[in-house]
């Protein structure tokens, strides 16, 4: 899809305000959001897409977020740092590994994935 750059700047960050938003209001990963927005209406292709997305969290992006769970005593500092280390090699061996697959089989591999968590959160009582 081809847009104007006024278009394309306006829809990026209205992207980033809804992923933001979602991420603060029930705990998900922005790339939920923003990875199939970007393939489908902006027209990335599906590692661009994922590496565009991750590149939000060279930045903490989250920490006002996170100030107002802290606040309230909903934050595990102990196990947000584990998860920290696991998510880092986590992090670096997924990419390597999403680079040498096709365009095709990493958007599947990413479909399955969001279809398996909702089947999972539907059913769950």
């Amino acid at each position: 899809m081809k847009m104007d750059n006024t278009t394309l700047v306006i829809g990026l960050i209205l992207l980033g305000l809804l992923a933001g938003y979602l991420s603060g209001l029930v705990g998900i990963g922005g790339g939920i959001v923003m990875v199939p927005v970007l393939v489908l209406l902006f027209g990335f292709t599906q590692h661009k897409a994922q590496g565009t997305t991750l590149a939000l969290l060279m930045v903490p992006v989250g920490f006002f977020g996170v100030m107002n769970y802290y606040k309230t005593g909903n934050v595990d500092i102990k196990t947000a740092l584990l998860l920290c280390c696991g998510f880092v090699l986590g992090s670096y061996l997924g990419s390597k590994t999403a680079i040498s697959l096709s365009q095709d089989m990493i958007r599947k591999v990413f479909a399955v994935l969001m279809f398996v968590v909702a089947v999972k959160m539907f059913f769950q009582k």
